[in-house]
């Protein structure tokens, strides 16, 4: 039987390869090429891979600033580990309501102090993203009225 690390390294190593791509069309072009390379061993995982594409490669839609900070879950665990800090302070809840209470008053807490003093995604950053988004929309704008006259 194979070691599970010789199987999972060479996996992960492949999957990593889609990410390190810069062009929203080589990355889909690396996920089709590493689905395939995993269908002879794993072809429940190559099933997965093409259902999931769609989802996992949405982040290519938005300009490449925003990739990392896309597909990045480091603010959630930030907040999992402030969450998990102040509970072990408490220790122990009379109720899960409390742990709940607790655990929303973080959250809270997180969300006012990134309306006020952080910004996960800069101004300019954001600023390129609208003109994505209304180049998009005037390319969609002519077909739209094609199809209204036809």
């Amino acid at each position: 039987m194979t070691p599970r690390s010789a199987i999972i390294e060479p996996t992960e190593t492949a999957v990593k390869t889609i990410f390190a791509h810069t062009d929203p069309a080589d990355v889909a072009a690396q996920w089709d090429q590493v689905a395939d390379t995993l269908a002879a061993s794993f072809p429940k995982v190559a099933a997965m891979m093409d259902e999931a594409k769609a989802d996992v490669l949405a982040f290519t839609a938005f300009p490449r600033t925003h990739w990392q900070k896309i597909w990045s879950n480091n603010p959630i665990e930030r907040l999992n580990k402030e969450i998990k800090r102040r509970a072990d302070v408490v220790e122990i809840f009379p109720n899960p309501a409390a742990f709940l209470r607790l655990a929303t008053a973080v959250v809270i807490e997180a969300h006012d102090e990134w309306q006020v003093t952080r910004r996960y995604l800069s101004e300019v950053s954001m600023a390129e993203l609208r003109k994505v988004i209304a180049d998009k929309q005037a390319a969609a704008e002519p077909i739209a009225e094609q199809r209204q006259i036809a």
